[in-house]
């Protein structure tokens, strides 16, 4: 007689003979849960610092004054109510931070941050001057700046470009300022002032990439007999000079340009650097800086920055007595070309 078969299920508990059957179903499902439960942990873990250090550059814009400051305006999207701002440098002025509603936001700014309560606004608009992307040496001044992202860069009126370390993405003249369109990364940018004719314009105006990709090949060998021409005129100038100082080195010595002339030659200068120049010109030519911060009350960084201004224009000479810095007006003053 066949022994007859009892069938065990999974699901049950059955014990026999003081064996016991344990279901295995749950056991199993719990395996493959786990680790998905604890992926899912680690993304939410993940996301969190990621989402609330969030910020986007939408648009970058770069304005070159005439005095080799800089304005700077920037829209950011942010997502957090203190946001932390990386500036372009520390030599800052004029710095506003303003909200969607278009009201001025609470700023601080230390170094080269500004730290900015955006009261609640997904975007803020950001402008500043900024003294630290443009140097001088001789006729010759420079941009160099490290963009994070693209931007635009618009030329003083009547700049001509003597050399560019990088080919922009758009190049147009707008009412005889130069306006490029450049990609992120380091730039470099020498330009020198001088007078934009019609035809100059007009040809400035039907440049492509591809004749600005000529021009940076052959850039080099342009720049090279520019800055040849400089170095001759300013071998004839000097000795020119030589003559007139011999003749009369003790009048020059004594005597400034006037007032009147320093405005003729550097009509591009600001109203509040002019009242600098009339100051020191009343105070015999010379002054320390540390009478121009009691005359105007001015903090000393303010001060030095206008007289640093002043002194890129070559209006001015800088130089230590006393262990202070006296503040000279120049009378060799000469006309931009």
């Amino acid at each position: 007689m066949n022994p007859e078969i009892v069938p065990i299920h999974r699901k049950e508990f059955l014990q026999e003979d003081g064996i016991l059957f344990v279901r295995t179903d749950s056991i199993l499902e719990t395996m493959v849960k786990a680790p998905l439960i604890l992926a899912g942990f680690i993304i939410v873990v993940l996301t969190i610092p990621i989402q609330t250090s969030f910020s986007s550059t939408r648009t970058l814009d770069l304005i070159i004054q005439s005095d080799g400051s800089t304005h700077i305006s920037s829209q950011i999207d942010v997502d957090s109510s203190d946001f932390e701002l990386s500036l372009f440098g520390s030599s800052i002025d004029n710095f506003i931070a303003i909200g969607e509603n278009g009201s001025s936001l609470p700023e601080n700014i230390i170094d080269d941050k500004a730290i900015v309560d955006t009261l609640g606004s997904s975007s803020i608009t950001v402008n500043y001057d900024i003294h630290d992307l443009i140097t001088k040496e001789g006729r010759v001044w420079t941009f160099s700046f490290d963009s994070p992202s693209n931007y635009s860069l618009l030329l003083p009126e009547n700049s001509v470009i003597v050399r560019m370390s990088v080919l922009p993405n758009n190049m147009k003249q707008i009412d005889g300022q130069i306006k490029l369109e450049l990609f992120s990364g380091p730039a470099q940018i020498d330009y020198i002032f001088g007078i934009t004719s019609e035809s100059t314009t007009t040809n400035q105006l039907e440049y492509t990439l591809d004749f600005l990709t000529a021009g940076l090949i052959i850039g080099p060998i342009i720049t090279a007999s520019i800055v040849a021409a400089i170095l001759i005129k300013k071998k004839q100038s000097k000795s020119l000079q030589i003559h007139v100082v011999e003749s009369s080195e003790k009048q020059s010595e004594s005597k400034s340009l006037d007032t009147h002339t320093i405005f003729n030659l550097r009509p591009e200068m600001r109203q509040d650097d002019k009242e600098i120049v009339k100051f020191i010109s009343e105070n015999g030519g010379q002054v320390f800086e540390s009478d121009l911060r009691k005359k105007f009350l001015q903090p000393r960084t303010t001060m030095w920055r206008a007289v640093k201004r002043l002194e890129r224009l070559e209006v001015v000479e800088i130089y230590k007595k006393d262990l202070q810095n006296m503040v000279k007006l120049r009378n060799d003053l000469e006309e931009e070309n």
